[in-house]
This record gives structure tokens, C-alpha cells and sequence, in this order.
């Protein structure tokens, strides 16, 4: 299935997870995630299903003043 990750598409096995998305672009923590503008709680990430053309974001925090 086709998912967009950072603007990026992908294409994952149906039944992927948000933790298979995180692990296909590498992710390194700390990072917050939202799937279609709904943040999804880290507690979630293995449980919480993609769906064809679901649009991930990954986002890193940033620091500075």
C-alpha cells in the first residue's frame, strides 16, 4: 500500500503499523508523530494501523532561541 511519509511516498505491506513506518525511515528519538494531522501517542505506535495514502509526519523538535 502507498503511504506518504515526510512528503516522501513509500510503498508498505498492508497491516503496517505507525513503529513500521518509524523503522523503514529510520527515525531516531525524540520525535513526535501524527498520521492525517492526528498525533499519535508513542504508547500507540505499535498498535496504531496505516491505511493506503495515510499521510505520516515525523517530526524532531527543535531547539534555539
Amino acid at each position: 500500500m502507498r503511504v506518504i511519509v515526510n512528503q516522501q511516498e513509500y510503498d508498505m505491506p498492508h497491516q503496517s503499523m505507525v513503529s513500521d513506518a518509524l523503522t523503514l525511515i529510520q527515525a531516531k528519538p525524540p520525535y513526535a508523530v501524527a498520521v492525517n494531522l492526528q498525533f499519535v501517542p508513542k504508547s500507540k505506535h505499535t498498535q496504531y494501523p496505516l491505511n493506503e495514502n495515510d499521510q505520516v509526519e515525523i517530526i524532531a523538535p527543535v531547539t534555539g532561541g
